[in-house]
């Protein structure tokens, strides 16, 4: 095997990366503020302000599936760059404040665009990846979302307390017009041709906009990020309720650097042992994350419990991302890129909604305990859908 051909941190590789990172960090820093701004700003009702953060959801997921269709026949570049210029385009919208049915409008074309841009990063990258280190390559990739969903949140916090809404929607501007600006640079090499491209499908069929081998892994991908849902929307919530708030603010930075430690280790651990070595620890760690929290009366129980979710949920969420692209032919990496980020944020989206319900009558802590259980049961799940088969892939990418 000659490893110059394995190579990983190549120039394109680390521009992908750059640029995905910018518009996580972009997508939870306005996650965390815009449902503020809108109570403000328009004395929005808790629903309406829920709907605010949720309709970005629903906007980037229309995005993902659109994309995932239409990808290769554009080309995956071009795509990239429409993508990342609607994105420049509807941030202006943020400072036009006209009420709030044109801020959910607003909000709604603004998800559209993330959609667009992140499936056509995520769908270069697992092209552009050898495939001896696909879930090695994938697993970096995906510590650059996972550092966007720790610092986009840490900063949003931090400018809702110093600075005007219209401050941080310049900075989120001038962070998408660089992305644009870099995405120039970066060189893409052309699609494999698909095997049935000769024969055009004609009428309607499931698989133009999901990838079918992908779609066990993505159910699993929903419930764990349900899951995790319950932490990103509620963990400020909870941290007032026990008198945490200090310590919370330091909750996503202990996450993420769990991250950082593990990731080099299970991406690696995937490609030579195969998913499962991954995925069952995980599960468990972040289960068992999820029960340790819902204890949290201290700021070390609160930012261990972050380290274990961290290192559970920010690992088995890149697996699952690499076993959607290993499962699947080149020509339709694209689609199983988007049916594995449909997953993600179905579940991110659909989880505040599903859980906000709970809420009143479980509370915080048992709402904790109540995820932990969900988690531990989804390993099950995982078993019957993906797991008793995963020595399969093994022997597919070690021949």
């Amino acid at each position: 095997m000659s490893h110059a051909k394995d190579k990983l941190w190549s120039k394109d590789f680390i521009i992908m990366s750059i640029i995905n990172f910018i518009i996580l960090v972009i997508f939870y820093l306005l996650m965390v503020t815009i449902a503020s701004f809108a109570v403000k700003e328009y004395h929005a009702s808790t629903s309406q302000a829920g709907l605010v953060t949720g309709i970005y959801i629903i906007g980037t997921l229309i995005g993902r599936l659109g994309t995932g269709r239409v990808i290769n026949q554009f080309g995956r570049k071009r795509v990239l760059i429409i993508g990342l210029i609607l994105f420049v385009i509807t941030m202006s919208l943020y400072f036009i404040h006209a009420g709030i049915t044109v801020l959910l409008l607003c909000r709604f074309v603004n998800g559209i665009a993330v959609g667009i841009a992140s499936t056509a990063t995520g769908t270069i990258v697992a092209q552009i990846l050898p495939q001896s280190r696909k879930g090695e390559g994938i697993g970096y990739y995906s510590m650059s979302a996972t550092l966007g969903t720790a610092v986009g949140p840490f900063i949003g916090i931090l400018m809702s307390q110093h600075t005007t809404y219209n401050v941080i929607f310049s900075l989120c501007m001038l962070l998408g017009v660089i992305c644009l600006a870099i995405s120039f640079m970066a060189k893409v090499p052309p699609v494999p041709e698909a095997p049935e491209s000769k024969g055009v499908q004609k009428g309607f069929s499931i698989s133009q906009y999901l990838e079918p081998k992908a779609i066990p892994v993505a159910i699993i991908t929903v419930f764990i990020a349900f899951g995790y849902a319950g932490i990103l929307s509620f963990i400020n919530f909870f941290a007032k309720e026990r008198d945490l708030v200090a310590a919370s603010s330091f909750f996503f930075f202990v996450y993420a650097v769990a991250i950082l430690v593990t990731r080099p280790f299970t991406g690696r651990l995937m490609d030579t042992k195969g998913a499962n070595f991954v995925m069952y620890p995980c599960f468990v760690l972040f289960a068992l994350g999820l029960l340790l929290l819902s204890t949290a009366h201290s700021s070390v129980i609160l930012l261990v419990s972050g380290a274990m979710i961290g290192a559970g949920y920010g690992n088995l969420s890149s697996t699952a991302q690499a076993i959607a692209v290993k499962l699947t032919p080149p020509h339709r990496m694209g689609l199983a890129t988007s049916t594995y980020f449909i997953a993600l944020d179905g579940g991110l989206g659909v989880g505040p909604y599903l859980l906000g319900y709970l809420i009143p009558l479980l509370g915080y802590g048992k709402l904790y305990v109540s995820l932990g259980i969900f988690i531990f049961i989804t390993i099950a799940f995982y078993f019957v859908l993906h797991g008793r088969k995963d020595h399969l892939i093994l022997e597919k990418s070690a021949v």
